[in-house]
């Protein structure tokens, strides 16, 4: 691979002589999930120095930032969202020398590095916890610790305090012999909710994060920060609770009420980010926070993103990813490609003041968009649907997020059966529908986990066609952690590096795009067409000067929507085609006849 001359992205940026803005304004943030993406000493499980090996291929591709998950030491519960030293380095991945090591290259090459920071929750083996566990000492009220319900054995079934259900199966709460109470897990029994109202928890992660950044890393990913503040009263109590009882919502098909109307953007939310703004970022420069955003909406990420609040610099948020599942996630119906186009417009209308968008349709906690929304059933349209994707995302208004595999199209997992996953969720997930609660059967259940489960992202990074994809030495005597997808032969980054027309090369025009294109980086969204169930068409703006997107979203051809063809009315001039994944005259003549073939996508300077 050709090592080209790197974007170096300074700490701001101008665009058309206005208002700098910070670097990550036209930035393209690179997620590494560290056990897949290289395995640097044969033992199956990615490494830090299997990435700091790779940051070359990282700078070619053009991305500014790498967002990289979690590495901490931990249990390995959830993969590393159970922290239990939040100061030290998974033995798994390496250690803080290694750090070390990967930050100093990194920005050697211009690229930042963004931490996963978990702070929700710890694991349940953190030292902090294990102090919890008794009521006498300092650390007794850091936990969401509560007793059996009146009338009950402490432990037995049903003496939770509520008949609130854990996003990872099971109860929320989980009873603690040495303690004698329940302590609330909003995920996983192995993951106890910290509590955010005390302020020695507050502060304890501040400093742990000030450590963090004079270290060298260049700001944070916040795990499920949207949940760190929970309903209470003046009194500290959860809604309703009186003595041991405390307000539920109506059980659900699995047998469990849903803990989130409680713990979702909660009333100090904004209180607690500003806070955390003050004391770990006040004077210091360049750094990006970004936050999960469960619960918050379009108008909620616009106050929590605005510049004047201090609060984050950008949010995901969730409503856009939930458009074609009816209820659980499990429940999967086809994409309706308005209910996409809106969810996608109300997050940029919310930001077109102020605050900012991220924009992503890939991460390790979902399936891979190509077999989601994409076509993959045969090699040519896998490819145009890999690119059609990558730039209706990517030509919106926002900071596009790249998920490790995204920019080669891999696919998802094609497991088949339920030893070859991983994933807790996913594992518990079936065993709680199917085997418990008897909402879904063996074979549909299967069908969902293959469609959705978060493994389909997880499979290592597919470098060649060699046994193990070159995520780890074809000669290892180790097995890597998780089965490589078997149509590595085919999708790799090797077999794309050097071909022009690859989804890798792109992705790479892409990227270079957003770094050269004022439009593209800062322009105004406006939407074309939302009507339409097969064709995705936008603007962006500066002033004057207008770029139009035109994504088919479909295997057919289709005829050119009303406003997007009296737009095109005049014809496709070559020149002015900042972008296309089809051939300037095959676009010219589809365009001439008023259709689009399968898949095309391009972006049209008018």
């Amino acid at each position: 691979m050709t090592t080209r001359q790197r974007h170096q992205v300074p700490d701001t940026i101008h665009t058309n002589g206005a208002t700098p803005n910070p670097w990550w304004a036209n930035a393209v943030v690179y997620q590494i999930y560290p056990r897949s993406f290289q395995d640097g000493n044969g033992d199956g499980y990615g490494d830090l120095k299997g990435i700091t090996s790779r940051l070359g291929y990282l700078a070619d591709l053009g991305i500014d930032a790498i967002w990289l998950s979690p590495v901490y030491r931990s249990p390995q519960d959830d993969n590393g969202y159970d922290i239990s030293d939040y100061r030290d380095i998974d033995p798994l991945f390496g250690t803080l020398g290694d750090m070390d090591v990967l930050l100093a290259k990194a920005h050697e090459l211009g690229i930042k590095i963004v931490m996963d920071l978990v702070v929700n929750h710890t694991s349940d083996e953190h030292a902090w916890f294990q102090a919890s566990r008794d009521k006498n000492s300092s650390y007794a009220d850091w936990y969401w610790w509560r007793p059996a319900r009146a009338g009950h054995e402490p432990g037995s079934q049903g003496a939770e305090p509520n008949n609130w259900g854990g996003s990872f199966g099971g109860s929320a709460w989980e009873f603690d012999d040495q303690r004698g109470e329940y302590y609330l897990h909003t995920f996983s029994k192995k993951q106890p909710d910290l509590n955010w109202e005390n302020p020695a928890v507050r502060h304890a992660v501040y400093d742990m994060m000030n450590w963090w950044l004079d270290r060298g890393v260049d700001g944070f990913r916040m795990d499920v920060i949207t949940l760190i503040s929970k309903r209470i009263d003046g009194a500290g109590r959860l809604p309703g609770e009186t003595g041991s009882e405390i307000e539920d919502e109506p059980v659900g098909e699995e047998g469990y009420s849903s803990p989130w109307p409680f713990s979702m953007d909660g009333p100090r939310l904004d209180e607690f980010l500003k806070e955390m703004r003050h004391e770990v970022f006040e004077g210091r420069e360049g750094y990006l926070t970004v936050g999960e955003g469960q619960g918050i909406s379009t108008l909620r990420n616009e106050a929590v993103t605005d510049p004047a609040n201090k609060e984050l610099d950008m949010l995901f948020l969730f409503d856009h990813m939930g458009v074609d599942q009816r209820g659980a996630k499990w429940n999967m119906v086809p994409l309706h490609l308005p209910d996409l186009k809106r969810a996608m417009i109300e997050q940029q209308d919310a930001v077109k003041d102020k605050g900012w968008a991220s924009l992503y349709f890939n991460n390790h906690d979902q399936p891979r968009s190509l077999s989601r929304w994409g076509d993959t059933s045969t090699p040519q349209l896998r490819i145009k649907s890999a690119k059609a994707l990558g730039l209706l995302l990517h030509m919106h208004k926002g900071t596009p997020y790249v998920y490790e595999g995204e920019e080669i199209g891999m696919t998802n997992a094609g497991f088949t059966r339920l030893d070859q996953y991983q994933d807790l969720e996913s594992i518990n997930a079936y065993h709680q529908r199917v085997d418990e609660a008897h909402v879904q059967d063996a074979a549909s259940m299967m069908d969902s986990l293959a469609q959705v489960s978060r493994d389909n992202s997880r499979t290592p990074m597919q470098w060649d066609s060699n046994r193990y994809a070159g995520f780890m030495r074809p000669d290892a005597s180790a097995e890597p952690w998780l089965a490589v997808n078997p149509n590595k032969a085919e999708i790799n980054v090797e077999a794309e590096s050097n071909d022009p027309d690859s989804v890798f090369s792109f992705y790479r025009r892409l990227i270079q795009l957003r770094h050269t294109n004022d439009i593209v980086a800062a322009g105004e969204f406006e939407a074309v067409d939302v009507e339409d169930e097969f064709v995705y068409a936008f603007t962006r703006s500066i002033d004057s000067q207008r770029v139009l997107a035109v994504v088919n979203v479909s295997s057919r051809t289709v005829p050119l929507p009303v406003e997007t063809s009296l737009m095109l009315a005049s014809g496709i001039e070559g020149s002015k085609v900042l972008i296309a994944n089809e051939d300037s005259d095959a676009l010219a003549s589809s365009i001439a006849k008023g259709e689009l073939s399968p898949w095309t996508a391009f972006v049209y300077q008018i």
